[in-house]
């Protein structure tokens, strides 16, 4: 069986309290994440079988109405991209640098994943919505016309939603800059 995430992304913290509670009644799936966003948004992550990923996020947007900010279904999601959502994927030479900034959680998180699975690049991190207004960010490391293309892919997906908000592709990085994206 195939294995997948499912995000769903909303204006309320408690209607997201109660949404992940229907979405682990509905489903046989695993709560991978439920916490609040800036600003005032909170964000729900589950995982499983995709078809227990797909019925979980289902329900919850049924239930969700205006508050949803955003959701997704992600099968078959790349083995980068949870890593990259809780710290960093350490890149050892300093190569181009691509980062595209997007405005929900789940919009970043499928762009990250088209990206890599497009283009030969390291996905650095994801970074979610904390501190930051509610919107989100993903980079990307590799030889420029691969971070060129990853990029191109990410926002692409990002802005078929409407929700991509910048773009940007560094060919060569001053040393004190790679460091700070390096680091977090």
């Amino acid at each position: 069986m195939s294995q997948a995430i499912g995000i769903v992304e909303l204006t309320s913290i408690a209607k997201g309290m109660e949404l992940g509670d229907t979405m682990l009644k509905s489903a046989s799936v695993t709560l991978l994440v439920s916490k609040t966003l800036c600003p005032g948004k909170f964000l729900l992550m589950v995982g499983g079988d995709v078809g227990a990923v797909q019925q979980a996020v289902a329900a919850a947007d049924a239930r969700a109405g205006e508050m949803l900010v955003d959701s997704l279904v992600l099968p078959n999601i790349h083995a980068s991209v949870l890593p990259a959502i809780s710290g960093l994927n350490i890149v050892e030479q300093r190569q181009a640098v691509g980062v595209v900034e997007t405005w929900s959680v789940a919009a970043c998180i499928a762009a990250a994943d088209r990206a890599v699975k497009a283009a030969n690049v390291t996905l650095v991190r994801i970074h979610m919505a904390f501190g930051i207004g509610g919107k989100c960010y993903m980079v990307v490391s590799g030889d420029i016309s691969d971070v060129e293309n990853g990029v191109a892919v990410a926002s692409e997906s990002a802005g078929e939603k409407g929700l991509l908000v910048y773009r940007t592709v560094i060919p060569r990085p001053h040393e004190a800059m790679w460091r700070q994206i390096m680091e977090g």
